[in-house]
């Protein structure tokens, strides 16, 4: 009996110390094919296996459109490996316009949460689920101690959280409590531009900001959705942000 009891609490701490491990390849990245981004994060990409979070401002607080659009066309690569499960409080997630962006809304599986707790509470299930690759989540915030059991439960199957910071209704931003996120990101609209001769708005363009990351360095560039690419890098690079106001002066002197 003794020796009965000894095997079952010595498989029972097998079992915990293969979850806290996780099942992820060390230092497993998705990298974004342009030097100038790759180079500002750890491993020369974003890390999978861990969450992210993206945040807009001003109107985008709310509606969080921009974000939305930008982290769909990230996790187009991830749809490969498995499902996307996709946690939200306001039912307007539009599947045309994911499938736009090349997310494919077939491997996208909606969430729809009745309130902050709840979305946190999914988005933490979605994670450690078998199978799926990786769980989008918008909500208000994430403070430090659910940013730890976002960690934990991305490290059970090795899949990648991508966090939307929304205020769905509105209301006062919630205080700043710290973050666990790998990676913080801004992200906002720009105007696109169309291929010569094309009467068209050109491909979609966010203006992207690297705000913080762990064992990298902040940046900022202008990306437009990579049309011609159904791989693995959604994005090109057009400029750099600091290069933004010379690249306009020197559009305004040609032209004059």
């Amino acid at each position: 009996m003794p020796s009965s009891r000894n095997d079952r609490l010595a498989g029972l701490k097998a079992r915990i110390a293969a979850l806290e491990a996780g099942t992820r390849t060390p230092g497993a990245v998705l990298p974004f094919g342009d030097a100038r981004v790759d180079a500002c994060l750890p491993g020369g990409g974003l890390g999978l296996g861990r969450w992210h979070e993206f945040v807009g401002e001003g109107v985008e607080a709310e509606t969080a459109a921009s974000a939305a659009a930008f982290v769909a066309a990230l996790a187009r690569p991830l749809a490969a490996r498995g499902e996307i499960v996709w946690v939200f409080r306001r039912d307007d997630l539009f599947a045309p316009g994911l499938a736009g962006l090349g997310l494919p809304a077939e491997r996208v599986i909606g969430v729809c949460a009745r309130d902050e707790a709840e979305a946190l509470m999914v988005l933490e299930d979605a994670l450690g689920a078998t199978g799926v690759a990786a769980a989008v989540g918008e909500v208000e915030a994430v403070d430090l101690t659910a940013g730890r059991r976002l960690q934990l439960a991305c490290e059970r199957q090795g899949a990648t959280g991508l966090v939307i910071r929304r205020r769905p209704y509105g209301g006062v931003a919630r205080r700043e409590t710290g973050s666990a996120a790998a990676s913080r990101w801004k992200v906002s609209p720009a105007p696109g531009e169309p291929a010569p001769g094309d009467p068209g708005l050109g491909a979609p363009r966010w203006r992207v900001e690297l705000e913080r990351t762990r064992g990298g360095r902040a940046g900022g560039w202008t990306m437009e959705l990579n049309e011609a690419s159904h791989g693995a890098y959604p994005f090109r690079v057009v400029a750099d942000l600091a290069d933004l106001g010379l690249a306009a002066e020197e559009r305004l002197r040609l032209r004059a």
